[in-house]
């Protein structure tokens, strides 16, 4: 089959009109987990996927870029990119490639260089992305959640306040809440669209405070949430992270959801049931990291249904297993639909 044959089938097949609408919120390394578990059911039970991405990052690379380029972080957005990818896998590697050396461009990753140049030639952030979603053949939409130049702040345990995304890991302290500046700051209208007409929406896992929350408190998102229809699902943690979540069990990441965004917005909690093997425990508990603690009893106060599964790899590292994590989600929808 030629190249354009092939383009115009995948089209075709992308369109279910009795299929799934799916968003999925969070930035990170996590949403493109959850991404690349559910992009594989685009055109059957999934007739639309659409990931909305926290644009609060600046640090590492990304956070150079947005300061001297003055554009929006651009990390997590490219990884949603590759994550929803058709091309060759190649083009993948590219948009991931990092430069080496100790040169101006050293650390800097293609895509984030490629993400910043279109920003500039096409004159703002959101037909960049869309430029980029076309030469990666993305199967779906990304989205920022905010097109507004916001930091991310947080108040920590002992009253005291930093701001920016970078600091707040690195603070050595509780965290209380986290918030936007500016804090009225809009919300995307196709995000809040997009999230009107979902079937299942899905918080990504991730880093909670830095990653997901930021999503739920630019103003509008959390209350579209709570309106919508969709069955709304938070993908459990499965190890705490240091600096962020020390010491958090299963209730203390839904008790800080709620905080920020409000009671009768979670539906439903998905949470891991296999064990974790006692060597890749011993490796990150040497750097401050430990399994969740899945306190059910307490996760019960907000109606919340717990549902169960395998959801992680055979690998050293502990992380959702992308097509096992988007069988499970899937798996709750058909749930939904039985008398």
């Amino acid at each position: 089959m030629k190249p354009a044959m092939r383009r115009e089938s995948r089209a075709r097949q992308a369109k279910n009109p009795n299929g799934l609408r799916v968003v999925a919120l969070g930035g990170g390394t996590g949403l493109p987990i959850v991404l690349t578990g559910l992009k594989r059911d685009l055109g059957g039970r999934v007739e639309s996927l659409t990931a909305v991405v926290t644009v609060a990052d600046e640090g590492g690379r990304s956070g150079r870029l947005r300061e001297e380029f003055h554009v929006l972080p651009p990390g997590d957005i490219r990884n949603c990119l590759v994550a929803m990818a058709e091309v060759e896998p190649l083009m993948g590697q590219l948009f991931q490639h990092r430069f080496g050396g100790d040169g101006t461009l050293a650390g800097h990753s293609f895509g984030n260089l490629f993400l910043t140049a279109l920003t500039h030639v096409t004159g703002d952030f959101l037909s960049a992305i869309r430029v980029s979603s076309k030469v990666l053949a993305v199967r779906g939409t990304i989205l920022p959640s905010t097109l507004e130049n916001i930091r991310l702040g947080a108040e920590l345990a002992d009253g005291s306040v930093v701001i920016g995304e970078g600091q707040i890991g690195s603070a050595g302290k509780t965290i209380r809440r986290v918030f936007l500046e500016p804090g009225q700051c809009r919300p995307l209208p196709d995000v809040l669209e997009a999230i009107d007409r979902a079937h299942l929406v899905v918080l990504a896992p991730g880093s909670l405070y830095t990653s997901l929350l930021p999503n739920l408190v630019v103003p509008g998102v959390a209350d579209a949430l709570r309106s919508s229809p969709a069955l709304k699902v938070l993908v459990a943690n499965l190890m705490t992270e240091p600096g962020e979540t020390d010491g958090f069990t299963l209730s203390d990441h839904v008790a800080a959801v709620v905080e920020h965004a409000g009671t009768g917005l979670l539906d439903a909690l998905l949470i891991n049931q296999r064990p974790v093997s006692a060597r890749a425990l011993k490796r990150y508990a040497a750097a401050g990291a430990h399994p969740v603690v899945q306190d059910l009893d307490r996760v019960s106060q907000w109606g919340v249904s717990v549902h169960e599964a395998d959801l992680v790899g055979a690998t050293e590292k502990v992380r959702h297993h992308p097509q096992k994590l988007g069988r499970a989600l899937l798996g709750l929808m058909s749930d939904k639909k039985q008398p």
